[in-house]
């Protein structure tokens, strides 16, 4: 209890860019913390707090994502650093990407316009960035721009992880191993980011959210865990208990890469309805119908 408290003492006369961000969902959902982001509209995507599979304690966070764009669901904190930022997510996918174009994290980025996203997803089987304003993809879907990204396993917890700096750069890792296609750093030669170093915009995510958005058809569950946003990298090992004087942390246990099983899920939250009038259908597609990238 001690420990605890002056923990938050500790972090709360810092400034929030030298701070981290955590949750490892071992205390439940704080959904007012970590609200659900559906913007327009959702029909049949779901959040709910999982108590039979995790990637360290008992919990983590389910999304079950339905196909289209209304049925888009997630999660996720407006709490990040207003500088670089870093994110780690252990997730698990229940099924492979496709050649369809979703999203499974995605970032409200005013550098882009209003209403506009940073997106981190899949097409053509393979992890990639999709910048909303322009349709840019990171990496470009050729097929040399493919065999530079990596497909994401399915079926155990992965860790992700990435960086949004302030010049613009876009750093990538899974599994602690850097993603070449994915990293595009000014003044650095990238020969599969021409899309996206076409563009002077520097990213300036308001948030992040973890979950799911498909542009056709596509259904998929994922499962998120241990998560932090930080103003440095803390890598697959690092994380909730990071020393005290540089994090927000909602536990204290070390992460493990442990799965367990207990009763059904005991928080679920979903929505529906639509107010996407720009689309004109719930269950159609959206900014993206002719999406190159996520």
């Amino acid at each position: 209890m001690f420990k605890t408290a002056l923990l938050a003492s500790a972090v709360a006369i810092l400034p929030f860019t030298a701070a981290q961000v955590s949750n490892d969902f071992e205390s439940g959902w704080d959904q007012t913390a970590w609200p659900i982001y559906a913007p327009d509209c959702n029909q049949g995507g779901k959040v709910s707090l999982d108590s039979t599979t995790a990637h360290s304690g008992k919990n983590s966070i389910r999304v079950d994502g339905a196909g289209g764009y209304c049925g888009h669901v997630f999660f996720g904190t407006n709490k990040v650093p207003s500088g670089d930022f870093y994110v780690r997510t252990y997730l698990k996918a229940s099924k492979a990407l496709t050649s369809s174009h979703v999203s499974f994290i995605t970032m409200p980025d005013p550098a882009q316009g209003t209403n506009k996203h940073l997106r981190i997803g899949g097409q053509n089987s393979i992890l990639m960035y999709n910048r909303e304003s322009d349709d840019a993809t990171l990496p470009d879907l050729s097929p040399q721009g493919v065999a530079a990204s990596t497909a994401l396993p399915t079926g155990s917890w992965q860790c992700f992880e990435y960086h949004v700096g302030s010049d613009g750069s876009i750093e990538t890792w899974l599994n602690g191993q850097a993603i070449a296609g994915l990293t595009s750093i000014p003044g650095q030669s990238n020969p599969n980011a021409g899309q996206w170093q076409r563009s002077s915009i520097k990213p300036k995510p308001s948030a992040v959210y973890f979950g799911w958005e498909s542009y056709g058809g596509d259904t998929n569950t994922f499962w998120y865990d241990d998560i932090v946003i930080s103003s440095s990298r803390v890598g697959c090992s690092g994380g909730t208990n990071s020393p005290a004087s540089t994090t927000l942390a909602t536990s204290t246990r070390a992460p493990s890469s442990s799965t367990t099983t207990s009763p059904a899920p005991a928080t679920s939250t979903t929505s529906s309805g639509c107010a996407a009038a720009q689309w004109s259908q719930c269950g159609g597609i959206g900014v993206s119908t002719l999406k190159s990238g996520s």
